[in-house]
């Protein structure tokens, strides 16, 4: 065995890069500057395990398992190669306006990670995006040590209460954009703000057509739970325009469906987006913001496949590329000023920056049913036809040396023997005798 071996076996390399590796001990190694990581700056995880497990009077820490294990540096790393990606993005495209995210806090709401992001942020305008009165109290407050042009989007259900709390924090100086999701949600923004004496930013999120059919996509499409229909949104302008506030609607947003499988799909909703926001400024709207929402994918599994519930085909580079070209040909095409690009990626940003360890406490082992050449042929006395054959191809494959064959007739042979024992014609003996014909193959070929 090998840390090679061991790599490709628990497909380090394909999920984890370029955060986590398997080092020359076989341990797993983080990266904490991801390709930028120098030899001496690597974490050896187990080293790091064992230093805060060690009781205290052997020099650790005396911590008992589990424990989370934080990673700055992988989350400043994150949040930079969200921003470059972008920043490549405009400038090879030419597009005329710039990106700056913002971190939806309900992904994680430790204060730890909440603050890092905004002091990691803050040399770029990142800001934060709340959804409830308790997140929008808690990004008030970290936003008071962030850049002074940091979004702080609030979404979600808003109350009285709510919407007060954004116009104070808009009073305060930040940078606070009130998003309707409901209809109703304007009259409370309007009457209240006048009551405060607090001219609002409002953005509007817009039910687009485009949906995916994915494990995260039930909230998108034109029958998802949240944001407005075409009518309503024109409703909501007219409004705005009768109550001589339609320069504050500055941003739309909207919101395909986390883990966004492909960049297809992407490009479709950008562009559907795009659409909108071109109509409302030709309705006269004040637009600067396109507020994409969350949805950049993590490859959890290592297969870079668009077809997997928790995988993505796409990279970071490849997600910033198609967005700002969606936008670019739309307004360019409705000769509108192109606008901010704003994104709420929240698992992209914090996911791969902890690790939660954990003892194992047992294990399973499996026994086979050990074969003599008598039980042998008398199980395949009792195989049908197709079986026997699959069984006397898969000695031959065997005599040869063939092994990917070998496999594959072992395969075919179990799978014909588990139909003949849902249809009765196999005893439970019989069953087992080929779980211990199939596991005799792959242990003698080395296969997993």
């Amino acid at each position: 065995w090998s840390p090679e071996l061991s790599s490709d076996l628990y497909r380090i390399d394909g999920w984890g890069a370029p955060y986590f590796t398997v080092n020359s001990s076989g341990d797993i190694s983080v990266r904490p500057h991801g390709t930028d990581t120098l030899p001496h700056q690597e974490i050896d995880l187990l080293k790091v395990v064992k230093k805060a497990s060690d009781p205290i009077n052997s020099g650790g820490l005396g911590l008992q398992l589990p424990l989370v294990v934080r990673f700055p540096d992988v989350l400043k790393n994150r949040l930079e190669s969200l921003q470059s990606a972008f920043d490549y993005a405009v400038q090879s495209e030419g597009y005329e306006a710039h990106y700056q995210g913002v971190y939806p806090v309900k992904c994680n709401q430790d204060r730890f990670v909440v603050e890092d992001i905004v002091k990691f942020g803050s040399g770029f305008r990142f800001g934060l995006e709340a959804g409830s009165k308790p997140e929008l109290l808690l990004a008030m407050s970290s936003l008071c040590k962030g850049s002074s042009e940091g979004l702080l989007v609030c979404n979600g259900f808003k109350d009285a209460e709510y919407i007060s709390l954004a116009l104070a924090a808009r009073k305060l100086q930040l940078n606070t954009v009130i998003v309707l999701e409901q209809e109703e949600e304007l009259d409370l923004v309007i009457d209240i703000s006048r009551k405060m004496e607090v001219q609002p930013v409002i953005g509007l999120r817009a039910k687009l057509r485009t949906n995916h059919s994915g494990h995260f996509g039930s909230t998108s499409g034109e029958k998802g739970k949240f944001g407005l229909t075409t009518t309503q949104i024109l409703r909501v302008v007219r409004k705005l325009k009768e109550s001589g506030m339609l320069d504050c609607l500055q941003l739309l947003h909207f919101h395909i469906g986390s883990q966004i499988p492909s960049t297809e799909l992407l490009a479709d909703g950008v562009g559907e987006a795009a659409q909108v926001y071109s109509e409302l400024v030709r309705l006269g709207a004040g637009m600067k913001f396109i507020d994409i929402g969350g949805g950049l994918g993590i490859d959890y599994d290592g297969t870079k496949s668009s077809d997997s519930d928790v995988s993505v085909g796409y990279g970071l580079q490849d997600y910033a590329s198609t967005v700002v070209q969606a936008v670019r040909f739309v307004c360019d095409r409705k000769n509108v000023k192109h606008p901010v690009i704003c994104s709420e990626s929240g698992r992209a940003i914090v996911s791969h920056h902890s690790v939660l360890i954990f003892e194992a406490v047992s294990s399973t082992t499996t026994r086979s049913q050990e074969l003599s050449s008598m039980s042998l042929h008398s199980f395949v006395e009792k195989l049908n036809d197709d079986a026997r054959a699959d069984y006397r191809n898969l000695s031959a494959a065997a005599i040869r040396g063939e092994y990917d064959t070998c496999m594959l007739y072992a395969d075919q042979l179990k799978q014909r023997c588990v139909d003949q024992f849902k249809d009765g014609n196999l005893d439970i003996e019989q069953l087992a005798a080929v779980d211990a014909v199939c596991d005799f193959v792959s242990k003698s070929i080395g296969a997993s």
